[in-house]
């Protein structure tokens, strides 16, 4: 799921059409999304479905309208019909009305869940997902394990809860060559995550404001999470930091396969 604004439509920005809008400042940005011509070309964008995105983008998720919190979470083609106009102009419409401010979700891969369960259970995939951080104000991935346990595991039984630890844990070490991590055994590292399988799974997405200078990102609270331990020494409690800020911590270098 990818959260943009229109105020940088990047999802939207391989479309020819928005050439013009990646080379306009803010203010040429809300000319363009106000002209009739642009607003008359990209709803013939849309109702033709020529793409991905195209085709999904009346599914969108208004995600945050300020002025408006009524259709924060609601697809913007169900507000659309309610309101008797077009998802292109909906859309645009909050957006102008909110400096471009406004947030919208977008589904753009792995929408189709039969194909995901294919996915998961497929012997050739291993389950894992980074973007090193990046996009953060955009997306938010580190609620892909959580997700798994909860919604794949527990409530779709697509994997058992065994199988579903093998692949968050054994599996991507022995993949990646880590020898001594992975596993519960005698002389390894004791890392671990303490979890109750009847609640684990992951909160909605929140947005918080705790990068330099303000910058934001998008958060998961995960749910059903007892302890979090790294090398025998709980780091993280009940949803809290159990260590004090200047306090040392237990992680290692892994290099060669192998903890420094």
């Amino acid at each position: 799921m990818t959260e943009f604004q229109f105020r940088a439509p990047f999802p939207l920005e391989s479309m020819s059409l928005f050439r013009p809008v990646s080379a306009a400042d803010l203010e040429g940005r809300k000319r363009i999304y106000a002209d009739p011509a642009f607003r008359a070309a990209f709803r013939d964008r849309i109702d033709g479905r020529l793409g991905l995105l195209t085709a999904r983008f009346p599914e969108m998720e208004i995600g945050d309208h300020a002025p408006d919190p009524s259709v924060n979470g609601r697809r913007l083609g169900e507000v659309a019909a309610e309101r008797g106009v077009h998802p292109v102009d909906l859309a645009l419409d909050l957006s102008l009305a909110n400096r471009l401010e406004t947030r919208f979700r977008l589904a753009i891969f792995n929408t189709d869940e039969a194909v995901v369960a294919e996915l998961l259970t497929h012997p050739a995939t291993m389950i894992g997902l980074s973007d090193a951080g990046a996009h953060a104000s955009q997306l938010c991935d580190a609620c892909a394990p959580t997700d798994l346990l909860g919604r794949w595991v527990r409530e779709k039984r697509v994997l058992s809860l065994e199988e579903g630890v093998r692949r968050l844990t054994s599996e991507p070490a022995e993949v990646f060559g880590i020898a001594d991590r992975g596993r519960l055994a005698v002389g390894l590292a004791a890392d671990l995550t303490v979890f109750d399988p009847a609640t684990v799974g992951c909160g909605p997405l929140r947005r918080v404001r705790d990068f330099p200078a303000g910058a934001d990102r998008l958060v998961s609270d995960a749910r059903g999470i007892r302890a979090v331990v790294v090398n025998g020494v709980v780091i993280r409690e009940d949803g809290r930091d159990a260590l004090a800020p200047d306090a040392p911590l237990p992680g290692r270098v892994l290099r060669g396969g192998r903890g420094s």
